[in-house]
């Protein structure tokens, strides 16, 4: 009872006072899906308003040279661009290039940034060169070039995931280290089995932002899972919940994509819940506070309250409540004993 559902509005507003147009569609787009918000006026101006802007000619301009000046952009448009140049070597060369002018000019340069433009040449190289052989072959070396296209794009997600902060700092450790050990091995080592998950996330929108959630290999892999589980909503979905909903994504067979989904829309509690009680009972849980909806804000609040009781105070209530309440029960049952009823025994008897 003390759960409410969440209004995306605030959140929707402050987004876009950083122009963050993608972000706060994506974020606004995932409770459309609910009555509450979906029938909010207020909502639907706001929705239409955002993607009005996404739609105009400046924006996408915008994005797109975004894409090819940096390399990264948070609309499609943007990434395709910075795709095209980071997946070819033109990418590699840009930024080996501009870490040089900085090393040049004594200024500070990024390792990993070196380390992983060091090892885009190296898979660009065994890309060029397992293609070359599927030619040679007849199609017999196919999924060598497949193994170095899948390292190449890889390693542009986490380019990408650098220069935008989200690259965890011991997958920057590990980049840099494998980069040493590649020069001579002409492999990329331990890191070659993070990229299938560094590339689940790099498709996903909001994927870098979990990938920077990430303490460890483990951890990128259930980051991976649960971006594979819902999409797009991925990110809105760990907003809300943080590390709660990837747990309970893990067992997203048992509890449902919708139910989780649903549960989203009452905030982190509302996991937490679902998570503790099972399907059935969320279910109908849901499905009653609807209807209770027009008893007010009265048993909500009352609700809150008691949840910010300390536990200690509430076993205090219960047992001041079983102090007063057995004896009266006992009393109670003595009296309705005819042998022990001392209002009807003579004083002889009583003695």
């Amino acid at each position: 009872m003390a759960l409410t559902r969440v209004d995306p509005l605030p959140e929707t507003r402050a987004m876009l006072a950083e122009r963050r147009y993608a972000d706060a569609a994506d974020y606004l787009g995932f409770f459309m899906d609910y009555e509450y918000i979906s029938q909010n006026p207020e909502a639907q101006s706001l929705y239409r308003e955002i993607s009005e802007e996404r739609k105009s000619w400046r924006y996408q301009l915008n994005k797109l040279g975004e894409g090819l000046r940096s390399g990264i952009s948070d609309e499609a448009i943007g990434q395709a661009a910075g795709v095209a140049t980071d997946f070819f070597v033109i990418g590699d060369i840009r930024d080996l290039a501009k870490q040089g002018v900085n090393l040049a000019q004594g200024e500070e340069i990024d390792e990993i940034l070196v380390a992983l433009a060091t090892l885009g040449v190296l898979a660009t190289t065994a890309q060029v060169a397992s293609g070359v052989g599927t030619v040679g072959t007849g199609g017999m070396t196919a999924p060598a070039v497949v193994g170095a296209t899948i390292a190449k794009s890889g390693l542009s997600a986490l380019k990408k995931a650098n220069k935008l902060g989200k690259l965890p700092s011991w997958l920057g450790e590990t980049i840099i280290k494998e980069a040493k050990v590649a020069k001579q091995s002409k492999s990329l080592g331990a890191l070659a089995n993070l990229l299938g998950d560094v590339n689940t996330l790099a498709k996903t929108r909001g994927g870098f932002e979990l990938m920077g959630q990430a303490k460890n290999a483990a951890d990128l892999r259930r980051m991976a899972e649960f971006a594979n589980i819902f999409g797009s909503q991925s990110i809105t979905i760990y907003r809300i919940g943080g590390h709660v909903a990837v747990d309970v994504a893990q067992r997203s067979e048992k509890l449902g994509k919708e139910t989780i989904k649903l549960a989203t829309t009452f905030g982190r509690g509302g996991l937490e819940l679902l998570d503790d009680i099972g399907v059935l009972k969320f279910t109908k849980f849901t499905s009653r506070s609807t209807k209770m909806a027009y008893k007010g804000d009265f048993f909500n609040l009352l609700a809150r309250f008691l949840l910010m009781v300390p536990k200690w105070l509430l076993y205090l209530f219960i047992i001041f409540g079983a102090v007063a309440w057995i004896p009266r029960r006992m009393l109670s049952a003595v009296s309705k004993q005819p042998y022990l009823n001392f209002q009807k025994l003579s004083k002889r008897q009583i003695a």
